[in-house]
């Protein structure tokens, strides 16, 4: 069976890796000049297992006009003329319920804690190198409000049978040495003890290596512009390289997937969430952050890899734009420096812009579609690291015909109608 992944980041590779491990002619088209260039090229390198959770939750709403008004604010919404994003956002309001947080958490998790379980098998097959630590998140809070609200989340947690720690000051220290530096900034925190780190990109061109070993065959420079289709199935993906054929087709475009997707009349609500990073190298270890730190009052992640901190965070809607303007990543730098003093060179940082594809309730979509051969792996929003082994082995298990060890109840484009 010959199949097409449509996509090198880490979901498209993941995919084609777990497909070509049990036999399958794969084939990857990409328009980057390699494996892991867009999304997947400096996100926050955390593997959030206990931090699987929608944006779309109870109280977001008044949370969202409070940051808009801060100086390093997390969250920027441009007023666009665009249908397509205020239709999106008015889905993800009616989402931040109760009852609605409860079932989008339950999906989520699913895959999430697949995913952990799949990336401990894969890393017990493959040797791969991407930075990886296993010393968990700490959520630091900066007041006793936070600490106060953190109550409900652990709930959540412990529902899910997801590790967690409750931390004062001192604790949160001995996690972290160097927060004792600035140890009036912080009142406690809640250490997710499953949570891995990783370099994402890294992962992905070592597991493009990998897959490539077992005949994966990846071609870069290829603009993908549309579907042909007959009676419900996909005859071809049409390029500026030609038309290309397969038995079964694989959609792991990120953002860029319902722009594809639409020419075939399949709508989904994914849209971009523009976030920002930067990478630092690290000038004194013992300063410098053990694993990961997510400021709370920021919504900043601060990640330990290797030699290098990643410092990312921020959410602006904005549309497909990646301009990286001059004080674009001015709230990462503020929040790195203002945590991590002597732990890395700011002056030094390189930063990065790249496109979340973000679905309204926060749920990616993966799984068949109403084309036979047509399957997607895409929307995960923030979290396509941390799902990508879990749903690139459902996804590949699919396309085979074979029974998926997860559910795909939920996650599928039919939850849109679509």
């Amino acid at each position: 069976m010959k199949v097409i992944v449509l996509g090198a980041g880490v979901l498209g590779v993941t995919t084609a890796y777990y497909l070509a491990k049990q036999g399958a002619e794969v084939e990857v088209l990409d328009r980057q000049a390699g494996p892991g260039m867009e999304t997947s090229f400096a996100n926050a390198g955390e593997l959030s297992y206990g931090m699987t959770s929608p944006w779309a939750a109870p109280g977001i709403p008044m949370k969202a006009v409070k940051w808009l008004f801060m100086r390093h604010r997390p969250l920027f919404i441009w007023p666009l003329i665009s249908p397509t994003m205020w239709a999106w956002g008015i889905r993800m309001l009616s989402n931040c319920n109760a009852d609605s947080y409860k079932i989008n958490k339950g999906r989520m998790v699913r895959i999430s804690n697949y995913s952990r379980d799949q990336l401990t098998d894969l890393m017990r097959d493959v040797k791969l190198d991407f930075d990886q630590r296993e010393r968990g998140t700490l959520q630091l809070f900066r007041t006793e409000k936070q600490v106060k609200s953190s109550k409900a989340d652990q709930e959540v947690l412990a529902e899910y049978d997801s590790p967690f720690e409750v931390l004062d000051k001192d604790a949160c220290i001995a996690a972290e040495p160097a927060l004792a530096l600035v140890k009036k900034k912080f009142v406690g925190g809640l250490r997710l003890t499953a949570d891995r780190t990783g370099d994402c990109r890294m992962f992905t061109l070592a597991l493009a290596d990998k897959a490539a070993e077992l005949g994966v065959k990846f071609r870069y420079g290829v603009t993908i512009d549309k579907f042909t289709t007959e009676n419900g199935h996909i005859t071809g993906v049409h390029t500026d390289m030609g038309q290309e054929t397969a038995d079964k087709y694989v959609c792991c475009l990120g953002p860029y997937a319902p722009v594809l997707l639409k020419t075939i009349g399949i709508r989904l609500p994914i849209y971009p969430i523009k976030g920002y990073s930067i990478t630092l190298p690290v000038t004194d270890p013992d300063a410098a952050p053990q694993s990961t730190i997510m400021d709370e009052t920021h919504k900043v992640a601060i990640t330990r890899l290797g030699d290098r901190i990643r410092v990312a965070g921020q959410a602006e809607i904005i549309g497909y734009n990646k301009r990286l303007g001059a004080h674009a990543t001015d709230t990462v730098r503020y929040v790195v420096s203002d945590l991590f003093p002597k732990g890395g060179d700011v002056s030094r940082a390189e930063g990065w812009t790249g496109l979340r594809p973000m679905t309204p309730d926060g749920t990616p979509v993966i799984g068949p579609t109403r084309f036979d051969n047509l399957f997607l792996n895409t929307g995960h929003g923030t979290l396509g690291w941390t799902m990508a082994c879990g749903s690139g082995r459902a996804v590949a298990d699919a396309v085979l015909g074979k029974e998926p060890e997860i559910s795909f109840d939920g996650l599928t484009a039919a939850r849109y109608g679509q």
